[in-house]
């Protein structure tokens, strides 16, 4: 972990536009990130399937162009463009809102190694300081000052990625909108901003165009051929790749260990067999006729709420 304070040699020049900057930062993974090209990307936490597949197009062809994808480590949107970016492969950096030894959430405890080892993570809370409510809004700060421009692919009316544009916004950064339905749950925040006069990311190329990138052949892929494009055809191939060169698993003893896969269960579920109450309604119904005389009726005369007496069965000779 490095320890870069404010004045050093290397504190980047963008966090000092900010009215309150951080008097020092906790960086894991490759600082010299921090003055690299970057784009934020950023949307709610409850992304749709669009949303998703959407910001991970964007920000696997930013990483290929070698411009540093920024987010939060969130659930949503910010994990799914660090996904991208780090298959793509690419720079990328992560601003944490807790101390940069707390993985947070606890399910993107993977993706904040595979960070920190070929990424950069930054915050500036002390090491073990867990995440709380107030911590987010400041590091969305971070995050709009060090990218040089902001996408907001799907955001509630209430979204903090609304905060971090606004945040953008007064500090000169270029803030772009993915376009969503309008009957959408989180279209209300980025529909608001198309109201205020944000232009439009139907691309990577977009994006590229405002950092003043020449897009190149990359591009093509952000547009779907199939049902998830060509990108995640690059993706799915560059992994089988990689698992071809770490070579066979092997267990404890140095055996080689086969992974079978369980076969599909094709049992044939068959109907639970109810019991039927026919053994203790016959009972009572013996009961009853037993009991007629008594009353002074017959025995079929009784009513016994629907229950007939069994029929006599006739015994063959």
């Amino acid at each position: 972990m490095c320890v870069l304070p404010m004045g050093g040699a290397a504190y980047p020049e963008r966090l000092l536009q900010l009215a309150d900057p951080s008097p020092v930062l906790f960086l894991r993974g490759r600082a010299e990130l921090l003055a690299a090209p970057a784009a934020a990307v950023v949307g709610s936490r409850r992304a749709t399937a669009y949303g998703r597949r959407t910001s991970a197009r964007i920000a696997g062809v930013l990483a290929c162009h070698g411009v540093c994808v920024v987010s939060g480590l969130a659930l949503g949107v910010g994990a799914e463009a660090h996904r991208a970016a780090l298959e793509a492969p690419g720079p990328i950096l992560a601003v944490h809102g807790a101390g940069a030894d707390v993985p947070h959430p606890p399910s993107h405890a993977r993706l904040f190694g595979r960070i920190t080892g070929e990424g950069l993570l930054v915050s500036e809370f002390v090491p073990g300081t867990r995440p709380l409510a107030h911590h987010f809004p400041r590091r969305n700060r971070i995050m709009a000052a060090l990218a040089q421009a902001v996408v907001v692919v799907e955001a509630a009316a209430r979204s903090g990625a609304l905060i971090t544009a606004r945040l953008a916004l007064e500090l000169g950064r270029d803030v772009l909108a993915v376009p969503v339905p309008v009957d959408a749950e989180t279209s209300a925040g980025t529909n608001a901003l198309f109201r205020d006069g944000a232009p439009p990311a139907l691309g990577a190329e977009d994006v590229l165009r405002v950092l003043r990138i020449e897009p190149g052949p990359a591009v093509r892929l952000a547009h779907p051929g199939g049902e998830h494009g060509a990108l995640w055809r690059v993706r799915l191939r560059r992994a089988a790749q990689r698992r071809r060169a770490d070579g066979p698993r092997r267990d404890a003893g140095g055996t080689r260990a086969h992974v079978a896969l369980a076969p599909r269960d094709r049992r044939i579920r068959r109907p639970v067999q109810r019991r039927t109450l026919r053994a203790p309604v016959v009972s009572c119904a013996r009961r009853l006729r037993r009991l007629a005389p008594a009353f002074g009726c017959r025995a079929g005369s009784l009513p016994v709420w629907g229950i007939q007496p069994p029929r006599s069965r006739r015994r063959r000779p």
